[in-house]
């Protein structure tokens, strides 16, 4: 097939596991599992791989056109870190001092990180990683909003959201131009399943052990 019915085919392929990312649990506001606070300080450690994956693919993809993205990305990250940050300075945490990675990086950032090849780069963090985090930021407005928490709701649905879909697209138009072959299509897809498949065991994990859910980003 050629590279644009492979990017729908896979767009499919990702969102038969994107469906099930979400929680089975019913949204319930008063859920004490539901701490907002501790779930912006779980997406600032998730901001900030995304941040540092974009920041170390950069400088080590000679692909121009993939280089701008990863920079576009940084800089989005980043800004929504300070805005996550100034968030909840606003609901009285200090976080000047917060280090989101003093307990090591995810599992899934470990796996993205050993990427060298660009078509598995794309594939796996900007076509997938991002799309992940649109469904589970969406999760995440819904909750602000049944406890009341616009502020944080709109940060996220007019800010956080817009760019995260942006980095998909990105991801998109980048995976339709460089997936031409067999070959590199087969890559792409064995980094997209393998990162759905991560993510949704550190979903079902934090679920198991601490009952967090609507957790906000991948």
């Amino acid at each position: 097939m050629n590279s644009k019915e492979f990017v729908e085919s896979l767009a499919r392929e990702n969102q038969e596991i994107l469906d099930r990312l979400g929680p089975t649990e019913t949204l319930e506001a008063d859920d004490p599992h539901l701490d907002l606070v501790v779930l912006l300080k779980m997406a600032l450690k998730n901001e900030l791989e995304a941040t540092e994956l974009a920041a170390r693919w950069m400088e080590t993809t000679e692909d121009i056109q993939v280089k701008l993205a990863f920079a576009r990305q940084i800089g989005d990250e980043a800004k929504h870190y300070r805005m996550i940050q100034d968030r909840l300075k606003d609901l009285g945490v200090n976080t000047d001092e917060f280090n989101p990675v003093a307990q090591g990086y995810s599992p899934l950032f470990n796996s993205l990180v050993t990427l060298t090849d660009t078509v598995e780069r794309v594939s796996g963090a900007q076509f997938t990683r991002e799309a992940i985090a649109t469904v589970k930021n969406q999760q995440f407005v819904e909750l602000c909003t049944a406890r009341g928490d616009e502020v944080t709701a709109r940060m996220y649905r007019d800010t956080i959201q817009v760019d995260e879909g942006y980095h998909h697209l990105l991801g998109r138009r980048l995976l339709e131009r460089l997936a031409t072959t067999p070959e590199a299509q087969e890559r792409a897809r064995k980094v997209a399943r393998k990162t759905l498949e991560l993510a949704e065991e550190l979903q079902n994990a934090v679920r198991e052990k601490a009952g967090i859910h609507h957790a906000p980003g991948c």
